[in-house]
Formats: C-alpha cells, sequence, structure tokens
C-alpha cells in the first residue's frame, strides 16, 4: 500500500487524534473521563442515525428522511410505554414495534426509489416530511413525557462508566460491520454503489439489494428513536431535528465518497466522533452556538471537496 492511499486511509483518524490533541492542549477539562463519558452520551444517537445512513451513500444515493423516521419510532415508543398522554403502559416489548416502524418507513422509501423511479433523495425526502407529518398530527403538535422507568434507565444505568445508550450505539456499530464485512447484501451494496450496471452483469439483483438498504436504515433510525426517547425523556415530532445534518457530516468527514461504492461503519464512528468531539470542543472554549454551526458548514465542504479528489468524477449529479 502507497504512502498516498495510507494517509488517505488513516486521514479521519489522524483528524481525530490531532483535533483532540489541539482541544485538550487548550482546555485540559477536555480530557477529563467525565467529559470523555459525555463525549461518548452525545455520539450515540449520531451514530446509530449515521450507521444507516452509510449503506445509503454507499449504494451511491442519499437518504433525507432519517428525521422524520426517528421521530415516528420515538412518539410510537412514548405512546406505548407509561407516559403522560394515555393509559398504555406495555413495558419494553414495544422497542421492537418502534424498531419496527422504523424499518416499514425505511422499506417505504426503498419501494418508492425503485418502483417509481424517483431520485432517492426526493423520495426519502416526502416520506421524511410525511412521516413528520404523522408525528405532529398524531400529537397535535405536542409533547409525550415518558415516565416509564425501565426505558429512561436505558440513558441512566451505567455499565463501566458509561450509560446503557453508548452501549446500544456501540452494538448497533457492531452489528453494521458484521452486515458491512460479512454478508451478502453488505458486499452486493458496495458493487451497486461501485457500479450498477457491472452489478448487474454479475447477477446482483439490485432492486432487491436497494430496497432492502432502504429498510435496513429505516431499522437503525428506529434504534435512534429509542434512544431519543430514553435520553430526552419525552417523544414529540422534532425531537431528531439538526440529526441528519450531523448524520451526513459524520458520514462524509469520515471518509465515505458520496459517489457511492466505498466507506465503512468504522470510518462512520470516527466521522460521528469528528462532529461531537469538534461541538464539545467549541462549547469547551466557549465558541458562540451560531459560530459553531457556520464552523461545522465549513467542516463538510472541506471534508466533500477532498472525498470528490478521491472519486475523480467527471460528472457531478
Amino acid at each position: 500500500m502507497s504512502m498516498h492511499s495510507l494517509l488517505q486511509r488513516f486521514a479521519p483518524l489522524l483528524v481525530l487524534l490531532a483535533l483532540g490533541l489541539c482541544i485538550g492542549a487548550v482546555n485540559h477539562d477536555f480530557f477529563d473521563p467525565m467529559n470523555l463519558a459525555r463525549i461518548a452520551i452525545s455520539a450515540a444517537i449520531p451514530l446509530t442515525i449515521a450507521l444507516g445512513g452509510t449503506f445509503v451513500i454507499q449504494l451511491g444515493s442519499i437518504d433525507l428522511s432519517a428525521e422524520g423516521i426517528v421521530a415516528v419510532s420515538a412518539i410510537t415508543v412514548s405512546m406505548l410505554v407509561g407516559n403522560s398522554y394515555n393509559d398504555n403502559h406495555y413495558g419494553l416489548w414495544v422497542l421492537a414495534v418502534a424498531i419496527a416502524a422504523g424499518t416499514v418507513l425505511g422499506l417505504a422509501n426503498g419501494v418508492l426509489h425503485v418502483f417509481l423511479r424517483i431520485p432517492s433523495f426526493i423520495a426519502t425526502l416526502a416520506v421524511g416530511f410525511v412521516a413528520t407529518g404523522i408525528g405532529t398530527a398524531w400529537l397535535s403538535g405536542n409533547t409525550i413525557r415518558v415516565s416509564d422507568t425501565a426505558l429512561r434507565s436505558i440513558a441512566i444505568t451505567r455499565y463501566a462508566g458509561l450509560p446503557l445508550s453508548v452501549w446500544i450505539g456501540l452494538l448497533a456499530l457492531g452489528v453494521a460491520w458484521f452486515i458491512y464485512r460479512h454478508t451478502l447484501l453488505g458486499r452486493h451494496t458496495l458493487a451497486v454503489g461501485g457500479g450498477e450496471d457491472l452489478a448487474r452483469l454479475n447477477g446482483v439483483r439490485v432492486r432487491r439489494v436497494r430496497i432492502a438498504i432502504f429498510a435496513l436504515a429505516g431499522t437503525f433510525y428506529g434504534v435512534a428513536g429509542i434512544l431519543a426517547v430514553a435520553q430526552y425523556g419525552q417523544g414529540h415530532a422534532l425531537i431528531a431535528d439538526g440529526q441528519l445534518f450531523v448524520a451526513i457530516t459524520a458520514i462524509v468527514v469520515g471518509g465515505t465518497s458520496l459517489a457511492g461504492g466505498n466507506g465503512s461503519p468504522f470510518n462512520t464512528l470516527i466521522g460521528t466522533l469528528i462532529v461531537v468531539v469538534l461541538g464539545n470542543g467549541m462549547v469547551l472554549l466557549g465558541v458562540p452556538p451560531y459560530v459553531q454551526q457556520g464552523i461545522q458548514g465549513v467542516l463538510i465542504i472541506v471534508a466533500v471537496t477532498l472525498a470528490l479528489n478521491r472519486s475523480h468524477r467527471r460528472i457531478v449529479k
């Protein structure tokens, strides 16, 4: 492996280390175990969303429905466990219902995209809006407070100093890595992203792969919805506001090309940590919130520029 390709491969990790060392040098609180735990907690939800999005981007598509799907899953959980809105108290088996809701909406993305031949960004944008609309109408714009202690314990109960939500995020990473590395679906996803016609000639069932990946992404968003309710103790239609931007930034900053055909869950973990560490560092250094958003915007532009240089595309779409 040449020095250049090694550098490209490990660039995001080097950026993360450099960022951490720089922030830590200016403010020693950065390396405080409490702060590192805070970073891990902040990363759990965006990581879970970004893992789902990574598979879609590997296809060369894009999924803009994450915020809406996370909201529907979050509201589903909130409505079915002990809450301030109704008398339901079905216990933790409803987590499966929330994940199923995410999967079904993801499946809708895939079916619309594949069978109606609508570009993925339009299909997913529409599904995301519909999902947010369903969530808002369902609650008449209200917020549900969740009183279920078992669900709240996901964000509170700690193992080895980290709440269960962080371990669930890591479990999601493990599942994503297994699918990426050890399944036919994972290999076929990269094949479709690398060149759909070639994949089809090699016997890949492209339409089936596309639908499966959008449904899989929805499953990850469903898990993120559960984590969001556990963390915030409430469910409402805008619970995932701003998470899509963070997730796509994380995927791109991690070095996954928007053209498709490359990237891995581990890259996405590094990208998520870069975004979260940057946000955490800016808070520690007292940077105003509106400046923080600007800096994140610049980060995306720089990352996309570097990613596009790698893919040497004649056509930008």
